[in-house]
């Protein structure tokens, strides 16, 4: 209920009282603004996510396995087995395959229609999703022999796609996650915008979901960041230069391809029309 005339008064001058008393420390410690000790809180209990920088990583090369030639790749995920699934890109060529690492011949493939430009991938319970750029369409393959079992369709554009369990996260060569049912692939809620240092971060591509995290490569960037997906906030930004890959003069054959390892802290990473495969640690 509301407070009597009396005792809002009183109330009234014990604040002000209180925070003249907060205020004479403060304005005697002018060296030390408050932006500088907030972006100093980094431990458990510190600031948010927003208020701290992101880590800055590099990649440890541990081995590399071959590609088959002109792999455009899109999509890339590890199987249960331990083999490579890869979802390709460009009209009549945009096909899913499976490869055993060191191997160029696939043990399982399938084209999409020539009409369809092949995008990201990834495993759920009921199949792998495979986006398609411009056509608004995705489809639910068997895990096993690759066969449709469905098709789903969204707006704009599909570009990088994974699974975070509850989930689908979805990218569409904006700053935004989008989040999908792993069934029905109905869009869940609001959109995530993603931001790095405070500003928006367009060109997500290909995706990658590890342990709540999310793992994007951004389009014609050597950088992979690591987001929170729920604040969109990037906590880490994993440099790949190291990687020392010979440089194509084809423009397009840019980084993109990330798939964690199973049972590891270990990643697989590529690149379109790239010819081999990377092994590494981000450390």
């Amino acid at each position: 209920m509301p407070l009597p005339h009396t005792a809002r008064a009183l109330r009234a001058l014990t604040a002000v009282l209180s925070a003249a008393t907060l205020l004479a420390p403060l304005t005697s410690c002018s060296s030390h603004p408050a932006r500088e000790d907030a972006s100093s809180s980094t431990g458990t209990g510190g600031a948010s996510p927003s208020a701290s920088s992101p880590e800055r990583l590099g990649v440890t090369v541990l081995d590399t396995a071959p590609l088959p030639p002109d792999t455009f790749t899109q999509g890339l995920e590890v199987d249960p087995d331990g083999n490579v699934l890869i979802g390709t890109g460009l009209k009549g060529k945009s096909r899913l395959l499976r490869l055993e690492p060191g191997t160029q011949t696939p043990q399982e493939e399938t084209a999409l229609e020539s009409s369809f430009f092949g995008e990201g991938i990834t495993q759920t319970d009921a199949g792998i999703w495979q986006l398609t750029w411009k056509s608004g369409t995705a489809f639910l393959r068997d895990p096993e022999t690759f066969q449709e079992l469905d098709r789903a369709t969204y707006d704009g554009e599909g570009w990088g796609l994974c699974n975070a369990g509850s989930e689908l996260i979805m990218s569409d060569g904006s700053a935004t996650l989008r989040h999908l049912d792993p069934v029905t692939f109905e869009e869940l809620g609001p959109r995530t915008e993603v931001t790095l240092d405070g500003s928006p971060v367009d060109n997500l591509n290909e995706l990658e979901c590890v342990d709540g995290a999310v793992y994007a490569n951004v389009w014609m960037s050597e950088d992979i960041l690591r987001i929170d997906p729920e604040s969109g906030v990037v906590t880490a930004v994993i440099d790949t230069a190291n990687l020392n890959h010979v440089p194509s003069t084809d423009p397009n054959a840019v980084l993109n391809g990330i798939a964690r390892i199973p049972g590891t802290d270990e990643f697989w990473i590529t690149g379109k029309l790239w010819d081999e495969l990377y092994r590494v640690r981000f450390e």
